[in-house]
């Protein structure tokens, strides 16, 4: 069966992983550690879909998600990786 690349999909919001330069950044001006940010599973469709696509994907680093809608405009959110939630 084929696999399906859920980042296609009109509803599924832009993921980005972080260098670490911008997580440095984007902590500083939040002002949080992370992990005080949301959580977000390895095993999450998305995350699966970018680790396939040849990204590397590890427990700790910070994902940027990027929301666009014609009431709201753009929404940006941060999320830490982890293995399981706790």
């Amino acid at each position: 069966m084929d696999e399906i690349n859920v980042l296609l999909h009109d509803l599924v919001p832009e993921h980005a992983i972080l260098s670490e330069k911008e997580v440095k950044k984007v902590l500083n001006d939040l002002r949080v550690n992370a992990d005080q940010l949301p959580k977000i599973r390895k095993d999450d469709p998305v995350l699966k879909t970018l680790e396939m696509a040849g990204q590397e994907v590890k427990e700790g680093q910070i994902i940027k998600i990027t929301r666009k809608s014609e009431s709201a405009g753009v929404s940006v959110v941060y999320r830490m990786i982890v293995e399981r939630v706790r």
